[in-house]
């Protein structure tokens, strides 16, 4: 008998993505590398990320890494989402090292969806 892969933070983040979805007139940031397709969307205003929304084609841990993203990041500082480490989510979510090129297109696509945001403030 093997040992359960998802701990039970991947347990309740995957089986309760209240973040899982699209915005209208967002931001968006899209990436597919590793056999992963992320879609990440956010609102902002002021300075502050109201919404954020992702779209995820991969694997548990994917889906609730970008669950708890979105949880950690909105309503917070757009620029707070530099901080973003692919490293402290693997760690909190006990994400087996062979997956961590999938950890990392998330941590690509939050870095795209900061540029995005960054360019779509500057217009």
């Amino acid at each position: 008998m093997s040992a359960d892969p998802y701990n039970a933070t991947v347990r309740e983040l995957f089986a309760n993505p209240r973040h899982g979805g699209d915005l209208a007139n967002a931001v968006v940031a899209e990436v597919a590398q590793q056999g992963v397709r992320l879609r990440l969307a956010a609102s902002e205003a002021g300075g502050r990320i109201e919404s954020l929304r992702f779209l995820a084609h991969g694997c548990p841990h994917v889906i609730a890494a970008c669950e708890q993203f979105c949880r950690t990041f909105e309503g917070g500082p757009t620029a707070a989402i530099d901080g973003f480490r692919a490293a402290d989510i693997m760690c909190d979510l006990s994400v087996p090292v062979e997956k961590t090129g999938r950890i990392l297109v998330l941590e690509d696509a939050v870095r795209l969806l900061g540029r995005e945001i960054s360019a779509a403030a500057a217009t």
